[in-house]
């Protein structure tokens, strides 16, 4: 069984303590592919350390954070902008706008996401999005931007079926995470009606842990019980499963198998 996790930050602090042994178990439980979303210009190093160290498994993204755009915005766009011009990077992420933290650079936000949108298109890579509390919004910036060169996958998708056939129809994929395994999130409902085409597995590590991990510190490994939940639904094996997304993912983000 091949797994995928298509969106884990395995370079954050969380996981300093054992970093070597964490990836370790995921690659034990089969999680073969791990691609890395960046959050600000500070990060990027030890992203690239980190991918660096495992070039067969770990495969990095460069972005702006929605929640990292503030008054200096502009300069950390022009940061990205030039190590992406040096480096190679499979996504452009995580961008987007949120809405639950702080509503303050809400404008800048949106500039920000715009802007990485056209980075995506001229390096023909895909596009992850950040969408919390901000799915209308977001899809307003898509309907201004969005034509055949543009595609990618809405990160921890929660939604109705409604905006699931919205986001289909932009060409992006849906990135399901821990929250498809809580009691009452009514993911489950909505993830029976989308074909599995359309499906990423994610685990957004070190956050949104999976039952029975649920509050804890989350891990790539973990990604094995979002792909058991889903087969459940879908009346299929968890190695279809595997099978299924891992294909979507490499579909998406072109990374060397």
């Amino acid at each position: 069984m091949i797994l995928t996790d298509t969106h884990t930050h395995l370079y954050l602090e969380q996981f300093d303590t054992d970093r070597d042994a964490m990836i370790q178990r995921a690659l034990t439980a089969g999680v073969k592919y791990m691609l890395l979303p960046n959050i600000d210009s500070g990060t990027i190093p030890r992203m690239m350390d980190l991918c660096a160290g495992y070039p067969e498994h770990l495969f990095p993204m460069i972005g702006l954070h929605p929640t990292d755009v503030k008054e200096n915005f502009e300069s950390e766009l022009d940061k990205i902008s030039e190590i992406l011009a040096k480096n190679k990077f499979y996504a452009i992420g995580e961008t987007g706008i949120d809405l639950y933290w702080d509503k303050t650079f809400v404008r800048e936000q949106k500039t920000a996401l715009i802007f990485q949108i056209q980075l995506a298109k001229q390096y023909e890579l895909p596009v992850v999005l950040h969408v919390r509390n901000s799915f209308n919004e977001v899809i307003e910036v898509l309907h201004d931007v969005a034509d055949q060169k543009l595609t990618g996958v809405f990160h921890c998708f929660t939604g109705s079926k409604e905006q699931a056939d919205q986001i289909i129809s932009y060409g992006f994929k849906l990135g399901i995470g821990g929250v498809l395994t809580y009691k009452n999130s009514g993911l489950d409902k909505v993830v029976a009606e989308i074909a599995m085409e359309h499906l990423l597995l994610e685990t957004d590590s070190p956050f949104l842990a999976p039952v029975p991990y649920r509050g804890k510190r989350n891990e790539s490994s973990y990604i094995a019980l979002i792909a058991e939940k889903l087969a459940s639904i879908k009346g299929i094996t968890p190695e279809e499963v595997a099978a299924e997304t891992t294909k979507n993912a490499i579909k998406l983000f072109k990374f060397p198998q």
